[in-house]
């Protein structure tokens, strides 16, 4: 059999594996890269032959402890080592690699085998096992967003309490746990507590703890959320529900920073940092004297409200994908997206549930879905009803050609004019400009007042 031939086989059989695989030579060359490996690292494998491979992979080990150079100096193969690569688009992408000598027909060493598995799935997953979030997991782009994230490290790094306000289903603990996970408390317990789901004598058993013999069932002694969540943070959830009575032991505990637990006779310090969050207008009850004053001030130090989806709805494209991405990779689905007709219905729904609500419907439609595109039929009954006649004939569009419509779509009806078509999009004139060259659309010759652009 000829050399072309055997190479050809070769590659096939390296572009039938699913993990990236690719050789180098005694110079570091690479001499093979299958499909898989262009898949991870986006790098086509004819620009890929023949460049050093640190260059292509950009890996924290190329610098630090070279597995593959490992291998080639002690003989020794190296098995599920872990690392991170940044691709063609500058993501960095964790992997697992194993590495091993490549040697020629008389045992001769000519290079080194490298196969690579990208980990990014399951690092994905390991962090929603551990509930853990940071500001970035948090999806949004619009200017209300953006201001949210430029303040949360600041927040984060102090020790005041903190009060988010904003409608049910917003992902206010997820505001909470970037708070902690970006403050210097990451290492210590995150704890939270549902204030509004428990009668005062369970929420104080549940906050404060108790000692042995308090009440009859209580054999033992049993630390509170505060003792627990020590050197860390707690995460008072709809604090606006609790009693009169409630508030003021909750006011105690941040004034003396001490616990009493149940039955006890000496009090607990405690060194905790308070979030509190809550649907309710607190000021409102405040006023109408169904909440404390004194303890309204203790709680918002520093003040984040969190919009309702329908405030920012321009983020609703890229909450889809957050939300596709996910459940693709918790059902084991491929599913591209949704129709611009589905799409556009999504824009113009209120969400009184907001993001809740938004991933309740998509997961809906990815039980009733058996194609590449989720569309309106897929939705639930109250979203399919009057569908927008122009709409019907659109095709299926991944979210990108999405975008690129409706911001073409949107400097049409303004004429061209470039801020007012920012301000009805929600976003700054500067991300416009930045997405009419990235997503490559075309301007109009005028700019709505006759002048040519």
């Amino acid at each position: 059999m000829g050399a072309d031939a055997e190479g050809s086989r070769e590659n096939v059989i390296l572009d039938s594996i699913n993990e990236g695989v690719f050789t180098v030579d005694t110079a570091w060359r690479i001499t093979s890269f299958n499909r898989a490996a262009e898949r991870i690292t986006g790098v086509p494998r004819r620009q890929a032959l023949g460049r050093a491979c640190c260059d292509v992979f950009h890996a924290t080990l190329c610098e630090q402890n070279c597995a593959l150079r490992r291998t080639l100096e002690t003989g020794k193969p190296v098995v599920n080592a872990t690392a991170h690569i940044i691709n063609r688009k500058g993501r960095r992408i964790p992997i697992r690699l194993s590495t091993a000598l490549l040697k020629d027909a008389r045992g001769r060493v000519i290079g080194g085998v490298e196969t690579f598995r990208d980990l990014s799935q399951v690092e994905q997953l390991q962090k929603e096992l551990r509930g853990r979030y940071t500001f970035e997991d948090i999806v949004g782009a619009s200017p209300a967003m953006q201001r949210l994230f430029d303040v949360l490290p600041q927040v984060a790094a102090s020790r005041s309490s903190v009060l988010v306000e904003g409608p049910s289903g917003t992902g206010k603990e997820l505001f909470a746990r970037a708070i902690h996970n970006l403050s210097p408390r990451s290492r210590k317990p995150f704890v939270a507590v549902n204030c509004g789901a428990l009668p005062d004598a369970l929420l104080e058993s549940e906050l404060f703890g108790y000692k042995a013999g308090a009440f009859t069932d209580a054999r033992r002694d049993k630390p509170g959320r505060f003792q627990l969540a020590d050197g860390g943070t707690i995460f008072l959830d709809e604090i606006g529900d609790v009693s009169p009575a409630m508030q003021v032991r909750l006011l105690r505990v941040l004034q003396d920073r001490r616990v009493e637990p149940l039955g006890g006779v000496e009090p607990v310090a405690v060194d905790v940092r308070v979030v509190a969050a809550t649907h309710r207008d607190l000021a409102r009850l405040v006023r109408s004297g169904a909440f404390r004053e004194d303890l309204y001030y203790r709680l918002r130090v520093v003040h984040l409200r969190i919009p309702p989806l329908r405030e920012r709805r321009e983020d609703i494209p890229l909450l889809v994908e957050h939300i596709v991405a996910k459940f693709n990779r918790i059902q084991g689905k491929d599913i591209g997206g949704l129709t611009l007709e589905a799409m556009a219905r999504l824009m113009e729904h209120d969400f009184p549930g907001n993001v809740r609500e938004l991933e309740n419907i998509i997961e809906q439609a990815f039980v009733l879905c058996r194609g590449e595109f989720i569309d309106l039929h897929h939705l639930p009954p109250e979203l399919r009803s009057g569908a927008p006649a122009s709409m019907e004939a659109l095709p299926s569009v991944n979210l990108r050609e999405f975008e690129k419509l409706l911001i073409a779509d949107t400097l049409r009806r303004f004429g061209g004019r470039r801020r007012e078509t920012a301000r009805a999009l929600g976003i700054d004139p500067s991300t416009l400009y930045r997405k009419i060259h990235a997503l490559g659309i075309a301007l109009p010759e005028t700019d709505g007042r006759g002048r040519r652009l």
